[in-house]
């Protein structure tokens, strides 16, 4: 879920943005009171319309991010899209026949859209607004390096993930937490602005708002991570439940496998599989890391 979850906050943050500078742009050019500063006394701030507002965005920026998920995973990994009616080599066919038997299994009533995309990279992701309009990719890397029985536990992880509607749920976390950071990002802004001339402050008072919302959009990913990686556990016992504990199991292992060969070979750039978020991280990183530690996934696998 790395992949998906990192190009959702990207463009969940660009999105919110661009919302609070036409904002700013409406209310300059037309007069209308925008600040939230009331003139009155102690920290002269409307909190209720400030709040109001807040929600607005917040939750706007996220579900338009939702809406553009699929189109933008499909544009950013460049995503060959699958069509199971048309010329199809042996190895797509099986990617799609793998998606298909699981997604039907999970109950899904509508396939999602299968997709390779062209990455030397071990990884595979799911995205879409919907269970309806959904998108599971695998890289080309999966395919070539994993043995089938570790592809079947990965495209089961995925479409395990589209089962639960985690990129929803997700989303509404996001709008929560979006919604806290256009709050007190207007709030550290109006702060910052009385800090200079009178003249200078509506300038002031922009950049600070963009600042603040960019710089807390990120310490407000550490709670969506932590949420992401609770989500991998529910993910990882329903691809158990659709492949089987052993193939998903052993999906694990051989993604672990991959981590350790890339990591002492060098064959593949270390930071490239800490963006995937493939495996855990320690201390500070792994607040931001996705994905909780491969060996504690495997450990409750086999401990259910």
């Amino acid at each position: 879920m790395g992949k998906r979850l990192l190009l959702l906050i990207v463009t969940n943050i660009l999105v919110m943005t661009t919302i609070v500078i036409v904002w700013s742009l409406i209310t300059t050019f037309t007069g209308i009171n925008g600040s939230f500063q009331t003139g009155g006394s102690g920290l002269g701030i409307d909190f209720t319309a400030l709040m109001v507002f807040s929600l607005i965005v917040g939750f706007s920026g996220s579900f338009i991010s939702l809406a553009m998920s699929r189109w933008v995973a499909k544009k950013m990994m460049k995503v060959k899209v699958l069509d199971q009616n048309g010329q199809l080599t042996a190895q797509e066919r099986a990617v799609v026949e793998k998606v298909h038997r699981f997604s039907r299994a999970a109950g899904l009533t509508h396939m999602p859209e299968v997709g390779i995309y062209p990455s030397a990279e071990v990884n595979a992701f799911a995205t879409g607004p919907s269970k309806k309009r959904s998108l599971v990719a695998v890289s080309q890397g999966l395919l070539n390096t994993m043995d089938d029985d570790a592809v079947e536990g990965v495209i089961a992880h995925e479409v395990a993930h589209v089962a639960n509607g985690d990129m929803v749920t997700m989303t509404l976390l996001q709008g929560v937490v979006n919604t806290f950071v256009v709050f007190f990002s207007r709030i550290a802004a109006i702060l910052v602005s009385r800090l200079v001339r009178s003249e200078l402050q509506g300038i002031v008072q922009f950049a600070a708002i963009i600042i603040f919302q960019i710089l807390f959009s990120i310490l407000g990913s550490i709670v969506v991570m932590a949420y992401s990686r609770y989500r991998e556990f529910h993910a990882d016992r329903g691809g158990a439940d659709l492949a089987g504990r052993d193939k998903m199991t052993h999906a694990l292992r051989s993604l672990k496998a991959y981590v350790e060969r890339a990591n002492v070979s060098d064959r593949t750039d270390d930071s490239a599989i800490q963006t995937m978020k493939i495996n855990g991280n320690g201390g500070i990183v792994k607040l931001f890391s996705s994905h909780p530690d491969l060996d504690e996934r495997i450990a409750r696998l086999e401990q259910r």
